[in-house]
């Protein structure tokens, strides 16, 4: 099949091999692999917001009573895990993927005590959002970002309850990639509920 044919198509192959049933994949390999021959790439570590803080105007007083080192900041940023861009469109969607421990079957409720999942929420923060909004071209209500859950955190009830509620209204925007041997549902998921942001 030609790079043209591909373009066009909705729906990608599925990548789900026998190697891949035996190994945990990465997003990037899942992704890297799906999006081969088409208007779409993975990017690791995009690096359009390393500098995002440096520029912050701070009010005279406010720097009147903060620490200002004598050599001048220069890299003071954000960096998302990836990002998928629209080659075409030059549209972006940023990604995080958090692992994190989480309380299962035959452990303490303590077992999920990481805060992997609240520093996610930077993402909501509404400076961060519209910078984040502005770059991606991804336009309101939708959000242009999509932080992706790993390990035993997708399977904790109370922590579970706790990302549910936060993305109440924007579900398309986390998922729980509960088996991270089958990559389908993670592909199924962007194909389904994100891919058309990027047109």
């Amino acid at each position: 099949m030609g790079s043209e044919a591909l373009r066009g198509r909705d729906v990608w192959q599925d990548y789900s091999g026998a190697n891949a049933a035996n190994a945990e994949r990465d997003f990037f390999s899942v992704f890297a692999s799906s999006f081969r021959g088409t208007d779409y790439r993975v990017r690791s570590k995009p690096k359009e917001f390393k500098h995002i803080y440096v520029d912050v105007e701070l009010e005279e007083q406010v720097l009147s009573e903060i620490f200002n080192p004598s050599e001048p900041i220069t890299q003071h940023g954000v960096s998302p895990d990836y990002c998928i861009d629209n080659t075409k469109s030059g549209k972006t969607l940023y990604v995080e993927v958090k692992r994190q421990d989480g309380w299962v079957e035959g452990g303490k409720r303590s077992d999920g005590r990481g805060n992997a999942h609240e520093r996610s929420c930077k993402f909501f923060t509404p400076g961060l959002l519209s910078v984040l909004r502005s770059q991606s071209k991804i336009a309101e209500p939708a959000l242009p970002f999509w932080v992706v859950f790993q390990g035993d955190i997708t399977r904790d009830p109370c922590r579970v309850r706790e990302i549910s509620l936060w993305y109440r209204g924007v579900e398309n925007h986390h998922f729980f990639w509960r088996d991270s041997t089958n990559e389908k549902p993670l592909l199924e998921h962007f194909n389904a509920k994100l891919k058309h942001l990027l047109d």
